[in-house]
């Protein structure tokens, strides 16, 4: 187990790397010019010489993608002489747009953008696999069309389409629900919920269609195992054979799919956060990108590669221990 933990690290380090090359290329290959746009329209060419060499941009590519590397894993000082600004550890480098250290940014976003996931993923998991369940075992029958019918109606409708008329009809029509806006669960566990239900049901609708899909498909081929046959003549009981032995296996596609997409949400929801104000991780990639803001880019693209590598990780690792066949 070790073995194969060691493996799948430093193939996750590699990844990271090449994400963060590829994007440094990129943005090196953009005719926008970060110097300029940092230092204003009435910039003379000896201020705008100063303001390259401060953020490194005067240096080949390969050295500034050395020192970059560099301040991640030890910190790094940006500029030179009195002027030069600390940047410690993890250095993701500063924003070209307000100055402020990346990494702050992305920490003082990174609990909106967890917030969302966390509670998004507990609805449209309760909501997916119910359905998906309940229809496999009604295969079928009227609740298994209807549910599944539902489900791919529900998978058809855009995401910025659900928000808006959850919107309109909660918000504005009925006034049951808050406008969003991000309360810390700290300061109001109860304000937080109610003003993220929105964003979640939005998301959870969206997941819990494609969930349900899934997890009747494996449940149906679960179900038809010659084991279940054989623990149902054992005369166990229906829920044991549903629960015990045919969910755990048909658990695990459904659970390669919420790694990946619990992953992908963490690292930002860009339209269900700029549909509803929510400022999040996606918001700020989004921002960021209107502006060129390469370091900002280049610090949630790493953010968001971190997070569906890790959820990968994890799987992978749930998988060798539940198949040691994983492992070789």
């Amino acid at each position: 187990m070790i073995a194969y933990l060691v493996r799948r690290l430093l193939g996750v380090a590699g990844v990271l790397l090449a994400i963060c090359a590829v994007t440094f290329v990129i943005f090196y290959l953009l005719p926008a010019d970060p110097a300029a746009a940092a230092c204003g329209k009435t910039c003379s060419p000896e201020r705008l010489a100063e303001v390259r060499r401060f953020m490194g941009l005067d240096q080949p590519l390969w050295r500034q993608f050395g020192d970059y590397l560099t301040g991640i894993f030890a910190g790094r000082e940006l500029g030179s002489g009195p002027h030069a600004i600390p940047c410690g550890f993890p250095c993701l480098g500063y924003s070209y747009e307000n100055a402020l250290p990346v990494w702050d940014l992305l920490m003082d976003r990174l609990p909106v953008s967890v917030s969302l996931a966390f509670g998004a993923a507990c609805l449209w998991l309760v909501l997916g696999l119910g359905a998906g369940v309940t229809a496999a075992l009604r295969k079928g029958g009227l609740l298994d069309r209807t549910l599944m019918v539902g489900a791919v109606a529900t998978a058809s409708l855009p995401v910025y389409f659900t928000a808006v008329m959850l919107l309109y009809g909660l918000v504005r029509l009925t006034g049951l629900l808050p406008y969003p806006a991000y309360v810390p669960l700290t300061d109001d566990p109860l304000a937080w919920a109610a003003n993220l239900l929105l964003p979640w049901i939005a998301l959870a609708l969206l997941y819990a269609a494609m969930y349900a899909r899934q997890s009747r498909s494996s449940m149906i081929e679960t179900m038809a195992q010659p084991y279940i046959r054989t623990a149902r003549a054992k005369g166990l009981p229906a829920r044991t054979v549903v629960v015990k032995h045919g969910l755990r296996s048909a658990m695990m596609p459904v659970l390669t799919l919420f790694g990946m997409d619990l992953g992908a949400l963490l690292a930002g929801a860009v339209i269900t956060e700029s549909i509803f104000g929510i400022p999040g991780v996606g918001r700020l990639f989004f921002d960021a990108l209107q502006r060129s803001d390469q370091p900002v880019v280049l610090g949630v693209t790493l953010l968001a590669a971190f997070f569906i590598v890790a959820a990968n990780v994890v799987i992978d690792l749930l998988y060798a221990v539940v198949d040691p066949r994983v492992r070789n």
